[in-house]
């Protein structure tokens, strides 16, 4: 494997090493509570799955379907898309579904990257945002992942010393992994740097319904003038819980949305027709069941910071995303993030995402993911509190581990 040329590109899957452990624990009988991944664990809205049992009883929908989506659902996608954020857009020629946002990344970054353009990727970030522009042969310039001055400064450092000029800035909020928010100034600022300078803007906005304050996460395309320069990706993964059904979108820019659908129509047909016409009917419906989503998270976030924190692990809530961004507490920094990653499946029996695995500055944080109920989350704290309180009375022995 070594030996190709794009699989030569790509870093050692850090998370495949607690995946490992994780996996032999288990084996040998230990009840790991798996909040590293973010694998929605709620199931599909029973009306969604409906419409799919329906759909399927007809045999012409068996057949290849097509690859930029069916008309009706695209037509849906620019209905959410009117009514969330106003913003009205051409389901012919603006939007293209897609097998989940993640296949839209990667195929969107091998449409529009040649050998050794220069993409300005937020560090910590989703490894698609990275890898994806990787394996289509471009060069990464890390930016900051939060809405900040510096990152601004990072920009227009990137675009005088950066040779060739970048062809496109990542932005994802709510954030992967770090959780930060984004207002609607922060994009005008954005698209105001990227029309002046002629550069892409691909933002991924996969958890624009996971929020728990008063403000619903804009979209970029919000801002008057985006629609030159702008393509976001959205999914119904966390929004209706449909993870396994990988049902995404990328809509926007006429220019990019066409690159990407000529790209998809050498690779793939398209989703079943089933799961298209029951994702339809999803973003067609009622969003009581998005609001019930929503506040099951809120609940579980709650009941994750205070249990944590009495267990002696202070971390800030999020404001939104079905993540936690924790900090690794003092007594265990001198670990590093894999390293402490692993010791909570042997010490604790809770799995969690390294830091290190979204990037160098991730590093000193692990994500935690919202994807186990309120029962699980006390127990987890519960395994914590006991595996912090045998470390502080090792303290030796603990050091040595990290040697």
């Amino acid at each position: 494997m070594d030996d190709f040329h794009k699989t030569r590109r790509l870093p050692p899957y850090v998370f495949e090493q607690v995946n490992r452990l994780k996996a032999k624990a288990r084996a040998a009988g230990a009840d790991i509570i798996d909040m590293g991944m973010g694998n929605p664990d709620l199931p599909t809205p029973q009306h969604i799955v409906d419409k799919l049992v329906e759909t399927v009883q007809n045999p012409r929908t068996h057949r290849y379907s097509a690859s930029k989506g069916i008309p009706g659902l695209r037509k849906a996608q620019a209905g959410y898309y009117e009514r969330r954020f106003g913003v009205k857009l051409n389901p012919d020629t603006q939007v293209v579904a897609t097998l989940g946002s993640k296949e839209g990344f990667a195929n969107m970054a091998q449409a529009i990257t040649a050998p050794g353009d220069v993409v300005l990727v937020p560090n910590p970030s989703y490894p698609i945002h990275a890898f994806g522009f990787l394996m289509a042969g471009g060069s990464l310039r890390s930016i900051p992942a939060t809405p900040s001055p510096e990152l601004f400064e990072a920009l227009e450092r990137a675009v005088v010393h950066s040779i060739p000029k970048p062809i496109a800035i990542i932005l994802c909020f709510p954030a992967n992994p770090t959780a930060s928010v984004a207002d609607l100034d922060f994009y005008r600022d954005v698209v105001a740097f990227a029309r002046k300078h002629e550069i892409y803007v691909l933002s991924d906005l996969a958890y624009s319904e996971i929020y728990f304050g008063d403000a619903p996460p804009p979209s970029i395309l919000q801002v008057e003038g985006a629609m030159d320069i702008a393509v976001e990706f959205t999914s119904l993964s966390k929004t209706f819980s449909m993870p396994g059904w990988r049902m995404g979108f990328a809509v926007g820019n006429e220019r990019l949305i066409a690159a990407l659908a000529r790209v998809k129509s050498y690779l793939d047909y398209g989703a079943f027709t089933p799961i298209q016409v029951a994702a339809a009917s999803a973003l067609n419906g009622s969003d009581d069941c998005i609001r019930e989503t929503r506040e099951i998270y809120k609940k579980r976030r709650d009941v994750l910071i205070d249990s944590f924190g009495r267990a002696g692990w202070d971390i800030p809530a999020p404001e939104a995303s079905m993540f936690a961004w924790a900090p690794i507490p003092d007594q265990f920094k001198h670990l590093g993030s894999l390293e402490f990653s692993k010791l909570l499946i042997e010490k604790a029996d809770v799995a969690v995402a390294p830091g290190i695995g979204f990037g160098e500055h991730g590093e000193g944080f692990v994500r935690i993911g919202l994807v186990e109920n309120e029962q699980r989350i006390r127990q987890a704290a519960r395994g914590i509190r006991k595996f912090f309180e045998d470390a502080g009375s090792n303290s030796e022995e603990l050091s040595k581990s990290g040697a």
